[in-house]
């Protein structure tokens, strides 16, 4: 049995000893060149001109290029607006400009500061306010998400609160920064090897880069080193600067960016300002809610349109509005283009929902829990404020069964016992939840191809679209084709991802991976599978294949009376096996084919922006966590005592997998609410970038007691084997640790309500308790 156990992830090993392949591990070849990026000095105005001068006659400098050397100049996921190089206007502080290839890495820095950049400064925009009051806009949503009457019920709410959530961006800090390398080859073409979720869209920036063919560029996967989220539009520019100096050159090209150049240039999640009104009863029932979701895109669109409005499709979190008006606007600052980042937008919004919990709670002075229930989804018969049934809803089962396993209201009370004692230490508690909804909103990116080979030992090479970053999703591939031709996990081998043999592919993203390239690769293995059961159904029927002089079986079909495990073909019914391995060399003898493509297609899938109406997502992943914290009055520091997790995946194909990713994600996003806070100077420079100055969290800020559990649910119909999407949904439980900080302030908040921001950072939090004893 491969399917639903605690299988190794397929690197665990090379990774603990050193021995796995990352792009710069690569051996360079004779003469191969190091490429270096040149920034903008300025955050916003014109570039005049490169003075190259000093740096050619550097004797490690082969050639510095500027955008007149890029046969097509701009590049994006979605409108192609962001230069490759600066041509003319600069947009953000560090933006590329030009590119210089060295004979040595050593002398890429030194080359980088004798080119001399001129421009000219235009005023800037750094703020989402800043840039509200001058109209500048990136995106607006299309059509607000309205359902019931707001103005209405608004209006006969007994209680109102008027406020906003802010929160801040977040570095990515995968442990292997933006890396490509390119291989000139024969007739014009180019090999790109890069740490990128997206190998179709890097193939396509360094093709249209370089003036070539789709099929003159080919990108190959091996793994990334960390994506997040970071690595699904950003890796492509990166690979067209290796790729344009090894065509200028014709010699293979490395770029690979320093950690503190990386966290200088590349985009970050983007910082969103959500203003709310929202009317309730004195239960604490949300009578009507109006949301505007604003968002800092930075200088370009990149992805944030959609990352705007998946947060739109998030902002009810796991709770159901009857009457509510979401609207969004994404503005254009002068600051780094921000892009996906784990969450996709989803964190920002249901954090929103959230923060509003929270304050229902403190101006009614009862249970945010309490709250929470009263709004929650009770039913799969009611709808999103998008029109979407909330179909197999696991919430109201996940909240009874958290509240007790966790001892939530028994801890409840202790910290309100132990908070009356004033002893410097403040505590909190509270418990948030997550309904992810699986899909691409982008209703085309919803697709995937695979392709398995079946040799003649029995070992079976995989190839899809799906690239790993750790994440696992090669680990379970493999799992799905083993356990469906009954062999080893080590008989099956995924291999590195490849524009080659999988063209056309879809990022690895919107944790839909493991969705799309298992079914995928599970079809595949079926085609084989079905002729082979053909093949084994005549052999049972007493014929002799290896005596025919053609044996044909078509395409086959499966038959749930042919079994295909331990490395045998049963017949149930009659009991007859025959071993795999005999089968397969039967086959090709009869010249049957053992290989197979398949395509696959999220069904049912269409949402109408317009009308908003259709079903946006596959299906919602839900879980719930309860968090606990302490707070030193004197100090503002947050510690973390306690966080219980229940997660709703469905039947997991690797729970030891999907644990990880859970406690991963969730760890993730603590930081994001905590600690990690990017900080600028008047200029624009990021000041935190290395981390030496930018906190992620480390072993001692994880929870001191940690449990995480999954709720059994065997009614998952349209999804690989009954599992459930795992890479984003439980970064939204981190907002938890937030909610608990806010809940600890209210306890010296008296009447006021506690109005901190997110990452509620140490100097954030004393700030606000100096504000409330004032």
């Amino acid at each position: 049995m491969s399917v639903g156990v605690d299988t190794k992830h397929d690197s665990a090993v090379a990774h603990v000893t050193g021995e796995s392949i990352f792009i710069d591990d690569r051996p360079a070849l004779r003469g191969e060149l190091f490429v270096g990026i040149v920034g903008a000095p300025i955050a916003s105005g014109t570039l005049l001109g490169v003075d190259t001068n000093q740096a050619l006659k550097h004797p490690d400098c082969v050639a510095v290029y500027t955008a007149k050397d890029l046969a097509h100049k701009k590049w994006g996921p979605v409108m192609h607006d962001q230069p490759i190089l600066v041509e003319k206007e600069i947009g953000h502080m560090g933006e590329p400009v030009a590119l210089i290839a060295s004979k040595r890495r050593e002398s890429v820095e030194a080359i980088i500061k004798l080119v001399k950049v001129k421009t000219k400064s235009t005023p800037a925009i750094f703020t989402i306010q800043e840039a509200k009051q001058k109209g500048s806009i990136l995106y607006k949503a299309q059509t607000p998400f309205v359902q019931g009457n707001f103005d209405k019920a608004f209006q006969n709410a007994p209680l109102k609160i008027r406020g906003t959530f802010s929160c801040g961006g977040q570095e990515h800090f995968y442990m292997e920064s933006q890396a490509a390398v390119a291989y000139p080859l024969e007739n014009g073409q180019i090999e790109v090897h890069s740490s990128s979720q997206h190998p179709s869209e890097t193939q396509r920036v360094v093709a249209e880069a370089l003036g070539l063919r789709l099929n003159q560029v080919v990108c190959i996967v091996k793994r990334m080193g960390g994506g997040f989220g970071g690595k699904e539009s950003q890796a492509a520019p990166i690979a067209a600067y290796a790729g344009l100096v090894a065509a200028k050159q014709n010699r293979a090209a490395r770029c690979i960016l320093t950690k503190d150049q990386d966290m200088k240039m590349t985009g970050k999640r983007h910082p969103f300002e959500n203003e709310y009104e929202v009317g309730f009863d004195h239960d604490g029932k949300i009578l009507a809610l109006k949301v505007m979701l604003q968002s800092d895109g930075g200088a370009y669109l990149d992805l944030s349109a959609s990352i705007l409005e998946r947060a739109m499709f998030h902002m009810d979190g796991i709770y159901y509005l009857e009457n509510v008006h979401i609207d969004g606007v994404c503005y254009k600052t002068n600051n780094h283009s921000n892009t996906a980042f784990r969450g996709f937008g989803g964190p920002q919004g249901t954090m929103t929902m959230e923060c509003i919990m929270e304050e229902i709670a403190q101006v009614l002075k009862k249970d945010a829990a309490q709250i929470r229930k009263v709004n929650l989804y009770q039913n799969d018969k009611v709808r999103t404020p998008y029109g979407q049934l909330v179909e197999n809803n696991m919430l109201p089962a996940i909240y009874q069964q958290l509240i007790k396993s966790s001892d939530y209201k028994k801890r409840l009370k202790e910290i309100t016992q132990f908070n009356k004692k004033r002893t410097g230490i403040v505590r909190g508690i509270s418990i948030t939840g997550t309904k992810f909804g699986i899909a691409f909103t982008a209703r085309f990116l919803n697709q995937g191809n695979a392709l398995v080979n079946l040799h003649l030992d029995g070992t079976v090479q995989v190839s899809t679209g799906a690239t790993e970053m750790g994440q696992g999703v090669n680990t379970k591939i493999q799992q799905v084709v083993a356990y469906d031709l009954g062999l080893n996990l080590n008989q099956v081998q995924v291999m590195p991802t490849s524009t080659e043999k999988n063209h056309n592919t879809s990022p690895t993203a919107a944790s839909s991976g493991a969705d799309i390239n298992c079914a995928a690769a599970l079809e595949a293995s079926q085609k084989i599978k079905a002729r082979l059961t053909a093949l084994a159904k005549e052999i049972f029927a007493g014929k002799n294949p290896s005596a025919l002089e053609e044996f044909q079986v078509g395409e086959g079909m499966l038959d749930e009376k042919i079994v295909f495990k331990d490395g045998k073909i049963t017949d149930v019914k009659t009991k007859k096996s025959l071993a795999l391995l005999d089968v397969i060399k039967t086959a090709y003898f009869n010249r049957i084919s053992m290989g197979a493509y398949a395509f696959f297609k999220t069904k049912n899938l269409g949402f109408d922006k317009a009308t908003v109406q259709g079903r946006a997502f596959n299906y919602y992943t839900q879980g719930m966590a309860v968090s606990e914290v302490s707070i030193d009055e004197y100090t503002g520091e947050v510690k973390v005592l306690r966080s219980d997790i229940l997660m709703d995946l469905g039947r997991p194909l690797n729970p030891g997998i999907d644990r990880g990713q859970v406690i991963g994600a969730f760890v993730q996003a603590q930081g994001w609410v905590t600690t990690e806070n990017l900080y600028y100077d008047k200029e624009r420079h990021l000041v935190s970038h290395s981390p030496t100055t930018y906190k992620i969290p480390n072993v001692q800020d994880i929870p001191r007691i940690l449990k995480v559990d999954f709720i059994e649910n065997n009614d998952v119909k349209n999804n690989v084997f009954g599992s459930k999407a795992v890479g984003e949904p439980p970064f939204l439980l981190g907002s938890s640790v937030w909610t608990a900080v806010k809940h600890a302030l209210s306890f010296r908040a008296g009447e006021k309500l506690v109005e901190i921001t997110s990452p509620a950072t140490s100097e954030v939090v004393l700030r606000e308790l100096i504000k409330l004893k004032s």
